[in-house]
């Protein structure tokens, strides 16, 4: 039975499950399984492989995006781009070929999302594996922004260098960071929503709530918002067509 899954720390919020076994469902393919696999550390990851020898593709999310690179065999040229990883290609030869859909995924619903005039700034709260494909995808649509951490890198600004002024010269905020993800459902980034306006656009990449405090804090000061569903679907689909290559 061809199987597949999603591999993570903790996927109670995931409806990637429910999203592949409706397709499966859709296509006839009633040998299809996708399952949930949740590793306390990516070291488990081999022996969840041998457990599993009818995997024929994984979808990889938090933590595990940059973790598990040392586990693959070649690493394609989206992922490189990124430096994360959330499609595993199980190839015939038995290499492990990681892949990042994510580009895919937020471009294609970015570009539905913004005004087809826009030309601000944006800023990427987070700083994780999601966080590097949307700066790869904001330097393809030529759009500048700054990186937001607690403790950033290099260069970036921390999340007490959001004045009100900085958040009036970046109309695009994305919500890179799984605060306010299900059953966390409370939090936030903490941000001067305040200052945000109607020429705001705030898109979060947590789906699940399909409404979050990050979103409704926007909404209430008129910005434009979006959730991360339409991303999901897009880079499943686009995981899809990579398993199926062969």
């Amino acid at each position: 039975m061809p199987e597949f899954g999603l591999l993570g720390r903790s996927l109670q919020h995931s409806f990637s499950q429910t999203y592949f076994s409706q397709k499966f469902d859709s296509l006839h393919l009633a040998d299809h399984n996708y399952e949930l696999f949740e590793l306390a550390s990516i070291e488990a990851l081999p022996e969840l492989l041998s457990q599993h020898p009818d995997l024929r593709g994984l979808n990889v999310t938090i933590p595990y995006k940059e973790q598990v690179w040392p586990y693959l065999t070649e690493i394609a040229s989206s992922a490189a781009r990124v430096g994360a990883v959330n499609v595993i290609e199980f190839a015939a030869d038995g290499h492990l070929i990681g892949h990042n859909t994510d580009i895919v995924g937020f471009h294609n619903s970015l570009a539905g999302f913004l005004p087809s005039d826009f030309t601000g700034r944006a800023l990427i709260l987070g700083s994780g594996g999601a966080s590097k494909a949307v700066e790869v995808v904001l330097r393809d649509l030529n759009i500048g922004y700054w990186v937001v951490s607690r403790n950033p890198m290099g260069t970036g600004l921390t999340y007490a260098e959001l004045t009100p002024q900085v958040l009036e010269d970046h109309l695009l905020i994305v919500n890179a960071t799984p605060l306010g993800t299900y059953p966390n459902v409370e939090q936030y980034p903490p941000i001067p929503y305040e200052a945000l306006t109607s020429q705001h656009c705030l898109f979060d990449l947590v789906y699940n709530p399909s409404e979050t405090e990050f979103m409704r804090r926007g909404q209430a000061m008129g910005a434009k918002t979006i959730n991360g569903f339409e991303m999901l679907c897009l880079q499943a689909e686009a995981a899809w067509d990579i398993w199926q290559q062969k």
